[in-house]
């Protein structure tokens, strides 16, 4: 191990709990690992105890609700503490023992309710509440303002849910309070709180709700266990639903940087034992949960503003996998902690590969926030893009075989390599075949831009795991029928992956691909119209645009980015504020229908437009290779057809359906 990271594996204390590193798993939203009854199911119990296995020292659970009857919320949901607590404290407690086994400790986050910015998916038919009769963040409803009896209620809440934590067995707890504009942050925030009784005007008394959560916690399960706080000292709000971007300049509507730290010396007063410390609001969802968009590190400057304000130890997240970076920022004071929450879900092992200086084994995380997020949107489950495993170990463990088989793998984009490489695992020998130079597929044009260059980790990745395992590849290896039939396999991978779609403009000689120009195949020129307005083609014109180019976007559709998902509204979000902020311009309900003479036409409502550009780069989308798979449907029994040759989709799913046949051939 590198002798700067040893810094990361020192323990420290929070309160009375002394912890074994200096890695927290960071919350994040337990959706599908709740049963019916509020408990935690099987497969949150494997979640967590898997991150504790490898070697994570404080397990931070995704947020958990204390009440349930002021703030309904369907179940099975997130765990709820209090609806049926010996059930609570039965399935927690088959957790925490097992998490415990390993040397880790666990807090359970816990939350007075989300507000005026619960995800609809959630929320059902009940109606949102707030401090105030505030505007909700995601529907075009009022919400209903808070008696005083019912903010009681939710703080014996939190009383009794602590309580039964302790009972549980967990270390401490996690208050989800004044973070990210849930409920009680919208209490602390007086763009939120209208409110003229003892919990609104005055700081002191919009922070009351918190105030009143740890002292009843601190009075019911005494002084010496923890009681951590998620603090955002910082909103991002430029006005209700509008978020700033890094670097714009606004005036912040939210909590500024001031009054952050001022409420932080009093939320420390009232007895909070650690500050998780993050930035951003639903306004500014994007700072909440950062993209590939957003610098890694990106809340390190408020961690420090926060080290240097309050004594009790600093956690930091926000994209913070670097351990360069991680160690770093212990060593110079800018936190104590170093929280991770996707890199997590993408290796559950990332701390003990660190500690026996396997880096280069460690799967990184994308950012894409697909599988997370984006599917705690849609569908109100947590999973992971790049490992199919995560969040649901035990349904997922590998299958396994009888007699080892001979497959052919033919393709070595992530479809082709995540087969290859579960199929060694489970004690196949599979052999890929790859027509390029090199393994990665569509991550390599896609990684080109430096906010996706964890694509390109992860393509290497792919590539030091076959490694390791042993599985021969064949690089430069174009795969005719007649080689498949002749090679005798046992079973065959066609995962020849896509190719983009392209059509003649009439002077085709300045018209590119998206992948050629981001590969540096070829020279797109100063100006330049990137027709197709998909995460590609937005992805390629905000890279051009940053590489100073003047770049437009011609889109058929009437918006940007109308066909992605589930696709987190962080990351839409941000890349629909980024396309303007870096002046490229958006021509939408547009066709083109010629480039000739360094002019594009095309029409748009009705009216004929002419661009003049140096090139015209095409991002309209890809089609399937399958004609090999075509070609031998009837002549191999056992043929399969995955990643974009059976369907053009995106990592996930390519990885996904990779993992899903490989595990059970």
């Amino acid at each position: 191990m590198n002798e700067q990271h040893k810094v990361l594996f020192q323990p420290i204390q929070i309160g009375s709990c002394l912890i074994k590193n200096r890695f927290a798993m960071a919350p994040m939203g337990p959706l599908g690992l709740a049963d019916a009854e509020g408990g935690f199911n099987q497969r949150g119990i494997d979640y967590y105890t898997e991150r504790a296995k490898g070697g994570t020292g404080l397990i931070i659970t995704g947020v958990t609700f204390v009440d349930n009857e002021v703030e309904e919320h369907g179940m099975p949901n997130c765990p709820c503490s209090t609806h049926n607590p010996v059930h609570f404290i039965r399935t927690a407690r088959e957790m925490t023992e097992r998490i415990h086994a390993y040397g880790s400790k666990i807090f359970l986050q816990m939350s007075g309710g989300f507000g005026r910015v619960t995800i609809p998916t959630n929320l059902g038919e009940f109606p949102p509440v707030a401090p105030s009769p505030i505007q909700h963040r995601w529907l075009d409803k009022t919400c209903r303002a808070l008696t005083v009896d019912e903010i009681h209620s939710i703080v014996k809440r939190f009383e009794d849910g602590a309580y039964n934590a302790k009972r549980a067995g967990f270390d401490g707890v996690q208050i989800h309070a004044v973070h990210e504009g849930y409920l009680i942050d919208q209490f602390a925030i007086a763009l939120f709180n209208q409110r003229t009784d003892e919990y609104g005007g005055s700081l002191e008394n919009r922070l009351r709700f918190a105030r009143e959560i740890v002292e009843e916690i601190k009075s019911r399960c005494g002084q010496d266990f923890p009681v951590t706080l998620r603090y955002s000292p910082k909103s991002f709000i430029k006005e209700l639903r509008v978020g700033a971007l890094p670097g714009e300049e606004f005036v912040e509507k939210g909590r500024d940087l001031e009054e952050g730290v001022e409420a932080a010396k009093l939320l420390v007063s009232y007895g909070y034992d650690a500050l998780d410390t993050d930035v951003g609001s639903y306004d500014a969802w994007w700072w909440s949960h950062p993209p590939m968009y957003q610098e890694k590190g990106l809340y390190r400057p408020y961690c420090k503003l926060m080290k240097e304000t309050v004594s009790v130890p600093i956690i930091c997240a926000g994209r913070m996998d670097d351990p360069d970076m991680a160690s770093q920022a212990i060593i110079n004071g800018t936190c104590d902690m170093v929280s991770l929450g996707r890199p997590l879900l993408a290796d559950p092992d990332y701390c003990n590969k660190l500690r026996s200086g396997r880096m280069d084994e460690i799967r990184p995380c994308i950012s894409c926030q697909e599988g997370c997020m984006g599917r705690i949107q849609e569908y109100s489950a947590l999973n992971c893009a790049v490992n199919p495993q995560a969040c649901r170990e035990r349904y997922t463990a590998y299958t396994p075989i009888l007699k080892p088989k001979k497959v052919m793998v033919i393709g070595g984009g992530v479809a082709g390599c995540e087969a290859a490489r579960v199929l060694a695992i489970r004690g196949h020998k599979p052999e890929v075949f790859e027509a390029k130079s090199y393994l990665g597929g569509n991550l390599i044009p896609g990684g080109a831009p430096g906010f996706k260059k964890d694509d390109i980790a992860l393509a290497d990745w792919f590539t030091r795991q076959l490694e390791l395992l042993e599985v021969p590849v064949h690089c430069n290896a174009l795969v005719t029928t007649e080689m498949v039939i002749k090679g005798h396999y046992d079973a065959v991978i066609c995962a020849t992956g896509s190719q983009p779609k392209m059509f003649s403009l009439g002077d085709d000689s300045r018209v590119y691909s998206a992948a050629d120009v981001l590969t540096g195949k070829k020279d797109p020129g100063q100006t330049v119209v990137v027709v197709g307005g998909g995460l590609v083609g937005c992805e390629t014109a905000l890279w051009l645009a940053q590489n100073g180019k003047t770049v437009k976007i011609v889109e058929a559709l009437d918006k940007l980015l109308a066909l992605n998902g589930p696709l987190c509204h962080a990351n839409s979000e941000m890349l629909e504020r980024l396309i303007p902020f870096h002046g490229i311009e958006t021509i939408v309900n547009a066709k083109v229908s010629s480039y000739q003479n360094g002019k594009l036409i095309l029409q748009s409502r009705g009216d004929t437009i002419n661009l003049s550009c140096d090139s015209v780069v095409l991002a309209v989308g890809y089609k399937e290779n399958n004609d090999l798979y075509q070609s031998l449907e009837f002549d191999i029994p056992e043929l399969y057809c995955l990643g974009d040759s059976k369907k053009v989709s995106n990592i996930m799913y390519a990885i996904w359906d990779a993992f899903e046949v490989a595990n059970h051939i």
